[in-house]
């Protein structure tokens, strides 16, 4: 697989949750879990999909390590590095390392900026002042971005292009201090279909040009099988599996990644795609399942999943899963052997 450039371990992130008059006088701590120790590695030059629902903690894994969050817990090593997860101050060097592309065209570009003070504005910080030299750095990087010609976009504003430019400008930001890591946070979500690919394009681009790793975070499974390596399948801040992401597609062994993969579209309308239906409704977050955290809503429960939290289970070259059922073993509640 390669060298790895990433390695968290045991990260755990929670949120204390205000209490309500009657348990004002209660020492008891309440937090919401929004990640409860995960590990994962990320080789490099190697794009990691991280995928879950809203409320999994894909967003917020992505943002503490680019350290806009801090943890409650864990270790994260970039490049041999040991990175102190709790203390939000950074030096300029790993600032430099480490990227982020957000969601949102329309709000992470600052109206007031021209496109040219975007891009230029992280050169300044890292102490780049001549003005000629910040020029024909920032006409490069557009370049890069494809938005050429770069003279014809280099002194807009952002409400002046469109979403798929926006979002070029916010890679172009992201890559002109040169990078080791890219997170990516649903970067195409908010797009318009007809440009997706084309960014998605750019990006395995970047990875082949600029040798980034990228951890890629989205909810949408057809994107990440078309761009990812590997995937990490997450649900209220746990791993539930992970392994290469060809093999993971058609050999899904968590029955919430299952869930997930059959709810992905198909472009073919004859072809008849059996769903798998579970309760809309996640579990509180505060009053986290005991065991698998899946079990209320996996359509495979036994009373097995209840009593603990499995630990991963290999089941082929670097794929692994948090079931404690083999897949050939599953079967509905309250089902029976013939």
């Amino acid at each position: 697989m390669g060298t790895p450039l990433i390695q968290i371990k045991d990260l755990k992130k929670y949120y204390p949750v205000n209490k309500g008059l009657k348990d004002m006088f209660s020492k008891e701590k309440v937090f919401v879990k929004a990640i409860d120790g995960i590990d994962l590695t990320i080789h490099k030059g190697e794009i990691l999909g991280l995928a879950g629902e809203s409320g999994s903690g894909k967003t917020t894994t992505g943002e503490i390590l680019v350290r806009l969050q801090d943890a409650t817990e864990g270790s994260i090593t970039i490049d041999g590095h040991p990175l102190d997860v709790k203390d939000g101050k950074l030096k300029k060097s790993f600032r430099k390392e480490v990227q982020m592309i957000f969601q949102d065209p329309y709000e992470t570009l600052n109206p007031r900026f021209n496109v040219f003070d975007t891009i230029a504005e992280p050169l300044r910080i890292h102490g780049l002042r001549d003005k000629k030299v910040l020029y024909e750095k920032v006409i490069k990087v557009l370049e890069i971005a494809e938005l050429k010609p770069a003279e014809h976009f280099i002194f807009r504003y952002p409400h002046e292009l469109s979403g798929g430019q926006r979002q070029r400008v916010a890679i172009a930001r992201g890559i002109v201090v040169e990078p080791k890591v890219l997170v990516a946070d649903e970067p195409v979500s908010m797009l318009d279909v007809s440009i997706r690919a084309d960014i998605l394009n750019l990006l395995k681009r970047l990875r082949q040009d600029m040798g980034l790793t990228m951890l890629y975070v989205s909810h949408d499974l057809s994107t990440i099988k078309y761009l990812c390596d590997r995937i990490a399948i997450m649900y209220l801040g746990k791993i539930m599996e992970i392994g290469p992401v060809d093999e993971v597609v058609a050999n899904p062994r968590h029955p919430y990644t299952q869930v997930l993969l059959s709810a992905v579209p198909v472009a073919d309308p004859d072809y008849q795609k059996e769903r798998i239906i579970i309760d809309d409704e996640a579990p509180d977050q505060i009053n986290l399942p005991v065991g698998c955290r899946f079990s209320p809503r996996c359509p495979f429960a036994q009373e097995a999943c209840t009593r603990c939290d499995h630990s991963f289970t290999q089941v082929g070259e670097d794929h692994y899963h948090a079931c404690i059922f083999e897949k050939e073993a599953l079967k509905p509640r309250g089902s029976s052997s013939v």
